[in-house]
């Protein structure tokens, strides 16, 4: 069903918007093409989750001028805490504002680009154009989408060369601390042929209630060969409605490897799709959930098998308190032709309170004989023996839930692959478990 878009900007404030950028007449093409269509489209429909009543259209405005940075030490105390002070490639979004950029020369020397979204796609058009919203995420996929790219409002493109390895990791740091700024941010990452990166997205809040939307795109293109991890903290305030969408799609030979730290405060829909489109090729997700309050959340992770010899694994385990629900649909999809493949899945809720409410889907569709799949699921609340062992040893019963909490979560934690994802997942799940 398609749903009345109540939208107080324009067609033409969509184009001095781009124009104001300075972007090629593609991108500015394809902008008015979206906002065009978003009438006729309809929203996603998350399996068990209504939507139709969230708000996605209105905010407040469409841009904030913030403040920049002009080295690591000026950052703000809750950005040092997740920013290694001797990090070398990184860039900072401070609102919709590029607020600080740092890429080793050793990187510049052998072609890496990292820059922001509007830079990128003024100084590297063709490069962009070529990968933006084509083989990932399609423009007009669906409401939320087209209004994506119809609205842009900041972001990253990151490119590493063929044969090219970057041995540190790179990092973006998407600072909101205006209520009134809203986030159309889009991540566009490419590792060409025989490169490896490893790169780390933190969404990060420092107020406590946001007035607008949060409509995240990232897309990962791992050409032959190549291997992306890609890891995420998202810590966005209560009050936004969030849409996040983050899709990789893979050639032969090629890894991607998902860390995500889902730890928003806001209402929210996921949606996390890995195309294994080259033989051999692998798709691998870990995720980490924590709810409290009232909020609704719906995670949807699809590994998609179009290749042959594919591997596929999603492990996903959350935490609901208070009055929180979130729903966790899981879906291993090998297409006819993908032989020898394997899909693999895991999902798990913990519920801490009688209003929480969780439920995990796993989900198998095979269209191929000569291949391998299994799945399993558990939702349930605190094991009350377990909370009387830990409290019987002189453990106060709010103590005891915390350590049942980071004990359900560890096998996820201690599986991400990146170090510094880990410990920024720690400290957020100790602050939301308090």
């Amino acid at each position: 069903m398609t749903v009345e878009t109540k939208l107080a900007l324009t067609e033409q404030d969509i184009r001095s918007f781009s124009e104001g950028k300075q972007e090629p007449s593609w991108m500015t093409e394809l902008r008015l093409k979206a906002f065009g269509e978003l009438e006729t489209l309809p929203l996603p429909t998350p399996d068990k989750t209504k939507i139709t009543n969230w708000n996605f259209t209105e905010f407040p405005v469409h841009t904030v001028d913030s403040g920049k940075f002009t080295s690591i030490a000026e950052l703000p105390e809750e950005v040092k805490a997740v920013v290694n002070a001797e990090q070398k490639n990184i860039y900072i979004q401070h609102n919709n504002t590029p607020a600080f950029l740092s890429l080793s020369e050793e990187l510049k020397a052998k072609g890496v680009i990292l820059t922001d979204i509007h830079t990128a796609v003024r100084e590297h058009s063709e490069l962009v154009q070529q990968y933006f919203m084509t083989d990932g995420v399609k423009v007009t996929e669906h409401k939320l989408t087209a209004l994506h790219a119809a609205l842009l409002n900041g972001g990253v493109f990151v490119y590493v060369p063929k044969n090219v390895v970057v041995e540190e990791p790179i990092q973006v740091i998407y600072l909101h601390d205006d209520k009134t700024a809203s986030l159309f941010n889009h991540t566009l990452l490419v590792a060409d042929e025989n490169s490896s990166v490893t790169y780390v997205e933190n969404y990060l809040s420092t107020v406590d209630h946001a007035d607008g939307l949060a409509n995240i795109v990232a897309e990962v293109i791992a050409k032959d060969n190549s291997k992306v991890t890609f890891g995420t903290v998202d810590v966005l305030a209560e009050g936004f409605t969030t849409y996040v969408n983050r899709r990789g799609v893979t050639s032969r030979d090629a890894i991607i490897e998902w860390a995500l730290g889902m730890m928003n405060d806001s209402d929210t829909i996921s949606e996390n799709t890995t195309h294994l489109v080259g033989d051999n090729s692998e798709g691998h997700v870990k995720m980490v959930v924590v709810g409290r309050g009232k909020q609704k959340q719906n995670f949807t992770t699809k590994v998609i098998h179009w290749g042959k010899h594919t591997e596929g694994q999603i492990l996903k385990h959350g935490v609901m308190k208070d009055a929180a629900s979130s729903i966790f649909n899981g879906i291993g999809k090998i297409e006819f032709g993908a032989t020898k493949s394997n899909a693999e899945q895991t999902s798990r809720v913990l519920m801490l309170s009688e209003k929480a409410r969780g439920d995990a889907n796993p989900i198998l569709l095979i269209d191929e004989d000569d291949v391998t799949a299994g799945h399993a699921a558990s939702v349930g609340r605190v094991d009350p023996l377990q909370l009387y062992y830990l409290m019987s040893r002189g453990i106060s019963q709010h103590e005891a839930e915390r350590l049942v909490i980071h004990g359900f979560l560890a096998p996820v934690v201690n599986k991400l692959p990146i170090e510094g994802v880990k410990k920024q997942l720690t400290e957020v799940i100790e602050r939301k478990v308090r």
